[in-house]
């Protein structure tokens, strides 16, 4: 393969000196949501997706090639990974190996500058990152499509991490032979005409949350009337935000992001048990986008599987619109995100920052 890699800005087969090669990647939150997976084996959604990368929290890995080692060795932000963590990472680098017909075990260093509990879930930036430095340690030689296909193995929503700004994860079809699913679902970029945004997150609560995503995923799509009519209009939704997009309709946008989310959140509270995420802190921000919006300013709230809100807003709003959500969720952070970069190979002393 020749040419620079459109995801990565580089030449996808290039590795360090050292035999190894290092990757940045910034997380991104879903517009249109990912909620619930048809198949746990290939991170294969039920739904498509949209999301926005960005600009804030890189994460950045190095993967080196070991002479000699019987075992993966995974650094995550300076310390050996253990647990789930670890498997995770292990079984990625194992289809990694599988797929270059290598053995060679590695060593894998990741910096997450993403602050604790701050409602965006490391793993998009982390896998995406994972996926491209992997690729080019092992000499995969992948496309873009092909390293968002390879990111979606270690976490569904490193697949739209792998492009900048907008993207949209397909879901492929629902039935078929596994590898005509795995290639059917990956990501690519969605483009927006003439929109300037930003993102305000606020950070309610930090702490852990009393049932995992994962769990509450399932519950959802096992138990919840609610699921599949959500699922269903998804689609419709993913179809009006690409359009909105493309004609730079901010409002629009937010429009349909918010109502995606609220309804992803109904579908949760409908599960048997319930699962509730929105807490009184989370209401008082979702009321003060609400007065945002009485008082003139396009504010728009999305949330993921917690209680941290995330408001959609013009770039020349952002500030009054962190105020605004500063003082109503209390004593929680608040950070404001632009559309960011896609996934790339690093050169020579590059940190990723």
């Amino acid at each position: 393969m020749s040419g620079e890699h459109p995801a990565t800005g580089t030449r996808p087969r290039v590795r360090d000196a050292a035999g190894g090669a290092s990757a940045v990647a910034h997380p991104n939150i879903a517009l249109i949501k990912y909620w619930g997976k048809r198949d746990e084996r290939l991170l294969l959604p039920w739904t498509d997706s949209l999301s926005m990368t960005l600009d804030i929290f890189p994460t950045t890995t190095r993967v080196r090639l070991a002479a000699s080692a019987g075992r993966d060795e995974v650094l995550l932000d300076g310390v050996p990974a253990r647990g789930e963590a670890r498997r995770r990472v292990v079984a990625f680098l194992d289809l990694v190996r599988e797929r270059a017909g290598l053995s060679r075990r590695a060593v894998v260093d990741s910096v997450n500058t993403v602050p604790t509990g701050a409602g965006l879930a490391s793993s998009a930036s982390g896998f995406a990152a994972l996926a491209v430095a992997a690729a080019a340690a092992y000499g995969l030689g992948l496309d873009a499509t092909g390293l968002s296909r390879l990111a979606r193995r270690g976490s569904g929503s490193a697949s739209r991490s792998v492009f900048g700004g907008f993207a949209a994860w397909y879901a492929g079809p629902s039935a078929g032979p596994d590898r005509e699913a795995d290639l059917a679902s990956f990501a690519e970029p969605v483009p927006a005409g003439g929109l300037d945004p930003a993102l305000v997150i606020a950070v309610v609560d930090a702490g852990p949350k009393a049932v995992s995503s994962r769990e509450a995923m399932r519950r959802t799509v096992a138990t919840s009337p609610l699921y599949r009519p959500w699922a269903d209009s998804s689609g419709d939704d993913l179809a009006q935000m690409r359009a909105a997009l493309l004609r730079g309709d901010l409002e629009a946008v937010g429009e349909i992001a918010e109502r995606n989310a609220l309804g992803m959140h109904a579908t949760m509270l409908a599960a048997r048990p319930a699962v509730r995420y929105l807490s009184p802190a989370t209401l008082s921000v979702l009321d003060g986008v609400l007065q945002l919006r009485r008082d003139g300013v396009a504010a728009y709230a999305t949330m993921d599987a917690g209680p941290n809100v995330k408001v959609l807003c013009r770039r020349a709003d952002a500030h009054r619109v962190a105020d605004a959500v500063r003082a109503a969720a209390a004593q929680g952070a608040v950070h404001i995100a632009r559309p960011g970069p896609g996934a790339r190979l690093l050169g020579e002393g590059e940190d990723g920052r």
